[in-house]
């Protein structure tokens, strides 16, 4: 009973496939289309990172997802670290926004744009003990295709910085 209770959803499913289609409505603007949702683009691929040492640090991948209006990060370093992003620009208020979030329970919320080609995006982060810290990542693209990220971090409301991670992706 169950193969005859198979071959008659996949009879029906065929029928309704060669069905005529429905009207679909008028198309509509694509979402996210403006070149402002572009501007982080030069982030998406496989890439392989390397500290400023030179050292491997791990694998990250940027993807275009949500119909071209998300850019999603899956970082994977050479260590036990893992992490996931999401990057939207938003137009109301006219900057780009990241969240992150990682295996060590680290959420950290950035927002900014572009500053003279670099994606610069900041945020302010809690930290457990209480105190307050900023996060400042920078993205430059490179004529040869590499992103270099710097991520730096200020305990002085921003007077002095102290690099966190300095690394150079490379497809």
């Amino acid at each position: 009973m169950t193969l005859w209770r198979s071959l008659s959803t996949l009879i029906a499913l065929a029928f309704l496939n060669t069905a005529a289609p429905a009207q679909q409505p008028a198309q509509q603007p694509a979402r996210c289309s403006a070149p402002e949702y572009r501007q982080f683009d030069f982030w998406i691929g496989d890439w392989k990172v390397t500290g400023a040492n030179g050292q491997q640090a791990g694998t990250n991948r940027i993807e275009v997802m949500l119909g071209g209006c998300v850019l999603y990060e899956s970082w994977t370093a050479s260590g036990p670290s893992r992490g996931h992003s999401f990057n939207i620009y938003d137009p109301g208020d006219r900057k780009w926004h990241q969240t992150w979030v990682d295996n060590s329970g680290t959420l950290l919320q950035l927002a900014g744009g572009l500053v003279n080609g670099d994606m610069v995006l900041e945020g302010e982060r809690m930290l457990p003990n209480g105190a307050s810290r900023l996060e400042r990542i920078t993205w430059t693209p490179n004529s040869d295709g590499s992103v270099r990220q710097h991520w730096q971090a200020s305990t002085d409301k921003g007077m002095r910085w102290q690099t966190v991670f300095d690394g150079m992706y490379r497809k």
